[in-house]
């Protein structure tokens, strides 16, 4: 329960006193970057036991915005205080995908929003979406450009129409091992399975992801 003084205080102060207190594990993690995360869900969880110290509450919107040919959610958090209706906000967006094998189109803009509401929510607590210190990325030695080439076009021609059967390929690509031309070839001629691809979401961007096809 919120006390007298707490219930007093502006809602700059609470949101304030809620950040420096919030404490949001990353219960998420991801095993082909070997690195922890957080959701949306994650920070909810941590959230709601502070909004009730401070006599608060928070609201989470969506709205749908056409930005020249594509759609985006905003996705609007908001926190507000339970007696004088003061609040502070902060929205983000996130680009829906033109499609995505496997699924609906709701199930497209119910995984769009997602995101949106994480990093609105990012924004509004000022919680810090950086990788664990745990993680690093593989130290890669860049080769000479005759070296480069000949392999890229060795790795052309080795996997060309060719199933992904090890996703760490990608990993390895995305970390610079080979050119961007290669990985574009990967990325458009290689098939992976649906749950590899949704692994790939917090490595990924979302055109690269939009050009994987799901077998």
């Amino acid at each position: 329960m919120a006390t007298k003084e707490n219930k007093k205080l502006s809602v700059y102060r609470k949101v304030q006193k809620i950040q420096r207190n919030l404490k949001a594990p990353k219960g998420q993690y991801n095993k082909f970057g070997k690195y922890k995360y957080r959701n949306a869900e994650d920070i909810l969880e941590a959230l709601k036991p502070l909004l009730n110290d401070y006599d608060c509450f928070i609201n989470i919107s969506d709205e749908i915005i056409l930005i020249q040919d594509r759609f985006y959610v905003k996705a609007t958090a908001k926190i507000v205080c339970s007696d004088s209706g003061e609040s502070v906000e902060t929205s983000a967006f996130s680009r829906e995908a033109l499609s995505k094998k496997g699924m609906d189109e709701g199930q497209v803009t119910g995984s769009t929003s997602s995101y949106a509401r994480k990093y609105a929510l990012n924004g509004l607590l000022a919680v810090d979406d950086t990788k664990d210190d745990d993680f690093s990325a593989p130290e890669v030695k860049k080769p000479s450009k005759t070296t480069a080439k000949k392999e890229e076009k060795k790795f052309e021609k080795k996997t060309e129409k060719t199933p992904v059967s090890d996703i760490g390929t990608l990993i390895d690509l995305l970390a610079g091992k080979m050119k961007l031309k290669a990985l574009n070839q990967v990325i458009s001629q290689r098939y992976i399975t649906k749950e590899q691809k949704e692994d790939l979401r917090e490595v990924l961007t979302e055109e690269e992801l939009e050009k994987i096809e799901v077998r």
